[in-house]
């Protein structure tokens, strides 16, 4: 993906398995694309709830020490990226509190869009943050709850907030697992077989994390619904009406990983539809097919069969970049996408080249990717997107720039087109990205970033650093 997208979160759960925390390391282990600042795990071991998170990947983190600090057959782990500016430990997540309703531990994916004036209302009531997320947000609002049972209070807490929320919670006898009204964000249920024990329930992100462990899914948490698991079963209760669904149609283009099940749908399907589809949209005379790897490749794929042109890897993506380089002290131009990415020259020489990326941002990267192919012999360079052009922001879990910075909203195609120095340059239409990715009656997605229409109603205000986290 070109100009990325910060990436959002990942969440995972295991209830009734004597090795929680080691499934749940695994389980974040493949969401771990969702997210490299952070990772943690709160495991409950007979009603004591202890939690380990730190900065950096999941395999840095976690080690056979650190996991044995977690003991316990229940337990919930998070992986994150965080906005610029919030990236510390203070964050990181689980968050764990001690609180009127007992010792609870919780984990977030997504962004509430009334998490600061919510905020801003608990301190004029004495509630002191020890975070800049907008997840405390939700803890501070169930320990505030008048009901007295803790899942009433959770449902409660949850009546009050808006945005995008899928998420997983752990006390010392139970695992919640709750998606919001809308559905933004998913998270799925799956069982694992335990031998001589009932089975263990699994929540997480997508359903690669059980491909990992072993698990087999079950279902998607409905929107609107929180499913809580304890010693007496699983209970699914709706503390909302299920909204109109609105899930982030930008899983399927880029965010999750090809071989997930998103909403009911192969990623993988989805994404080859979305190459087939450019390709009757956008057709051109050309030699190869280049896919900007990875998240370019399967719609590549898709486009080079539907065209009938050869599909070929003329980038080559190098997957061991560290979080800190030493940059030669002579520029070297387009040094960040360089150490990123290399032509293969021997492929993209003499040829006319369509260039299949999934979305273009500000425009920067595209520009540089343009001209690294056309340096390493491209007689033409023919730049085609998987979706349609990104106009507005996110505030639903994607840390999408403001308006102002999105190429899309400042330019039209030809001008984005000149810019960037292709020779031609066509986005994916928006009908043919809802077709590619089945949107139906029992699918309905939200497109907010390529039209400007947010399903909450809520009106953003641009160029405003947020004073919430988002998770």
């Amino acid at each position: 993906m070109t100009d990325k997208f910060k990436d959002e979160c990942g969440v995972v759960a295991v209830f009734g398995h004597p090795e929680a925390s080691k499934l749940a390391y695994l389980g974040l282990h493949a969401l771990q694309h969702r997210g490299q600042e952070s990772a943690g795990i709160a495991a409950s071991d007979n009603g004591r709830v202890a939690v380990y998170k730190a900065m950096g990947l999941v395999a840095d983190i976690f080690n056979a020490e650190a996991l044995a600090r977690l003991p316990g057959t229940h337990a919930i782990g998070h992986t994150r990226y965080s906005t610029t500016g919030d990236s510390a430990l203070l964050n990181a997540q689980p968050i764990l509190v001690e609180c009127n309703k007992g010792r609870i531990a919780l984990a977030h994916n997504g962004n509430l869009v009334n998490a600061a004036e919510l905020r801003a209302r608990l301190e004029t009531q004495g509630s002191i943050f020890q975070t800049t997320s907008d997840t405390e947000v939700i803890v501070h609002l169930v320990a505030l709850s008048r009901e007295v049972s803790l899942t009433q209070a959770v449902c409660d807490a949850l009546r009050r907030i808006e945005g995008a929320f899928s998420l997983v919670m752990l006390t010392g006898d139970r695992v919640c697992a709750v998606r919001d009204p809308r559905g933004f964000r998913p998270l799925v249920m799956g069982r694992l077989a335990v031998p001589g024990r009932p089975d263990a329930v699994v929540f997480a992100s997508e359903t690669c994390a059980f491909d990992l462990i072993g698990a087999a899914a079950v279902r998607d948490v409905k929107p609107g619904e929180m499913v809580v698991v304890s010693r007496d079963g699983t209970e699914s209760r709706h503390y909302a009406p299920a909204l109109k669904p609105s899930s982030c149609i930008f899983e399927h283009v880029y965010f999750s990983r090809p071989d997930s099940v998103i909403f009911g749908r192969a990623v993988q399907d989805s994404r080859d539809a979305l190459g087939r589809q450019l390709a009757r949209e956008a057709a051109i005379d050309a030699d190869i097919v280049v896919p900007v790897p990875d998240s370019g490749v399967t719609a590549a794929m898709g486009y080079a069969a539907e065209s009938g042109l050869p599909f070929r890897l003329g980038l080559i993506r190098n997957h061991y970049i560290g979080r800190t380089f030493i940059e030669p002290e002579q520029a070297v131009r387009d040094f960040g996408v360089k150490l990123k990415l290399n032509p293969v020259r021997s492929v993209l020489a003499g040829k006319r080249v369509v260039l299949i990326d999934d979305s273009i941002v500000r425009g920067t990267t595209s520009r540089k990717i343009v001209r690294m192919v056309r340096d390493a012999g491209a007689s033409e360079v023919h730049m085609r997107i998987s979706c349609p052009p990104t106009i507005s922001p996110c505030f639903y879990g994607v840390d999408t720039p403001s308006r102002r910075q999105l190429i899309a909203a400042e330019k039209n195609v030809e001008q984005i087109r000149q810019y960037i120095g292709a020779d031609t340059l066509a986005y994916l239409s928006l009908e043919g990205l809802r077709n590619a990715c089945g949107e139906g009656i029992e699918t309905s997605y939200c497109t907010a970033c390529y039209t400007g229409e947010y399903p909450t109603g809520f009106i953003p205000v641009d160029d405003i650093e947020p004073a919430i986290a988002k998770c």
